[in-house]
């Protein structure tokens, strides 16, 4: 079987056509392009219509690369080029993924991060302002043509089959059983899978100034001579706070700060059921205070256990600025695996197949084991490290990544 076949399968177990890897398939999504124009006088001359298509205006890369900012957002999605600057604040998904991709080819991430391609292709007919010129290439000169648990299956539309039931059932887990904002969670999680390990735009990286990931964040700090803590000193945080606190703190605090200031009403009345459902069930037991212990207890236990299995597989990666690299090398090389094993599966919720599961976001988790293999051979093709390790080695890299951040920061504020 070619590689070329094997991705497709893999695009058939995610429920989805896979994207295209080959320079043959670039060169074809060329021809097409180039053969748009004669549709309609076919048409016309088989008698079929007489109406002439809209010509659409073109534009070099160059151009498009131009309208990068907040108030200006252009994209290309297979080869046809959005505006979305006034569309931005509407996206599901949050106008910051938008942004992420503006005056880029997205189109790798509109195909991974969209359940019904069908549906979402309905909005982009009035965003669309014209296409690629027929001599440019279909990405940008500089990339290569390649293409938990249960609320965080459900927030991936991977549970079932329409976007709707995915959505409200999201609501129902993620506010109602855990106390969390959906919305919330949504857009500071796409954001993270669009950009992974890319600072500043993935907020699972930009935690200063408590911790200092990567290279670039700690010299900067560094070189401004900024010490809000003793750095040197934050692997020991990351189990006396990170772990304990993640989700007791951080997370439920900027929850609630996300639906106040955005007023995500919908949001607001499903997790008020949530505290409203325990007081009514622990409150003549225990009382006010002791219910609100009791919640945040459980939290607290949770804490570690998530903390663990979303930090292992990407703060020992690599971590950088926009380097505007193809869909397959940003997931990889930012993103490793977990050995597979019975105990490794539940633990991590199959979130132990972190790469599949960054290059696949909506496939259903059970069928990651599945396309693994083929991921590997397509990794080892383009010369691309698929990472795969222990999970108690994984656990040793978050504090031995730490430890080479703080000696970054080291350097450069003490020189």
């Amino acid at each position: 079987m070619k590689l070329e076949e094997k991705l497709e399968e893999i695009g058939h177990i995610g429920g989805r056509r896979g994207p295209c890897l080959s320079e043959t398939c670039q060169a074809d999504a060329k021809l097409r392009a180039n053969r748009k124009g004669d549709g309609p006088a076919k048409q016309e001359a088989n008698g079929k219509s007489t109406v002439p298509r809209r010509s659409l205006n073109t534009y070099t890369w160059q151009e498009v690369q131009r309208h990068n900012q907040e108030g200006d957002q252009w994209l290309v999605i297979n080869r046809k080029v959005y505006d979305v600057t006034k569309w931005a604040s509407r996206h599901p998904g949050g106008h910051r993924v938008l942004s992420h991709y503006a005056g880029e080819d997205a189109t790798d991430a509109f195909r991974a991060m969209h359940l019904d391609l069908d549906i979402v292709k309905l909005y982009l007919k009035p965003l669309l302002i014209g296409e690629l010129a027929s001599g440019e290439p279909s990405q940008e000169r500089n990339k290569n043509a390649q293409s938990s648990f249960l609320q965080h299956d459900i927030g991936h539309l991977s549970m079932f089959k329409t976007s709707k039931w995915n959505h409200l059932m999201h609501k129902l887990v993620m506010c109602h059983l855990k106390g969390l904002s959906a919305n919330w969670w949504n857009y500071r999680h796409f954001q993270h899978h669009v950009k992974p390990n890319i600072y500043p735009k993935d907020p699972d990286i930009d935690v200063g100034p408590l911790f200092l990931l990567g290279d670039s964040q700690p010299v900067k700090y560094g070189k401004k001579k900024i010490k809000y803590i003793n750095y040197e000193k934050q692997h020991l945080y990351f189990y006396m706070v990170g772990l304990p606190f993640l989700m007791p703190g951080y997370f439920n605090l900027q929850s609630m700060q996300v639906m106040y200031l955005r007023k995500y009403w919908v949001d607001i009345v499903f997790v008020s059921s949530f505290y409203i459902r325990h007081f009514i069930t622990f409150g003549p037991f225990y009382g006010i205070f002791g219910t609100v212990l009791l919640i945040y207890l459980v939290k607290f236990l949770e804490s570690p256990w998530i903390a663990y299995v979303t930090q292992m597989s990407h703060i020992p990666m690599r971590m950088s600025e926009e380097e505007n690299r193809d869909w397959l090398s940003t997931q990889v090389l930012a993103t490793c695996n977990i050995e597979q094993s019975f105990f490794n599966d539940w633990f991590t919720g199959h979130l132990n197949f972190q790469i599949e599961h960054h290059l696949f976001p909506t496939m259903p988790r059970h069928n990651y084991h599945k396309v693994a293999p083929l991921v590997r051979s397509l990794c080892a093709k383009h010369g691309l490290l698929y990472v795969n390790k222990p999970m108690l080695t994984a656990f040793g890299d978050i504090v031995r990544a730490l430890k080479k951040s703080a000696a970054l920061w080291m350097d450069t504020y003490y020189e």
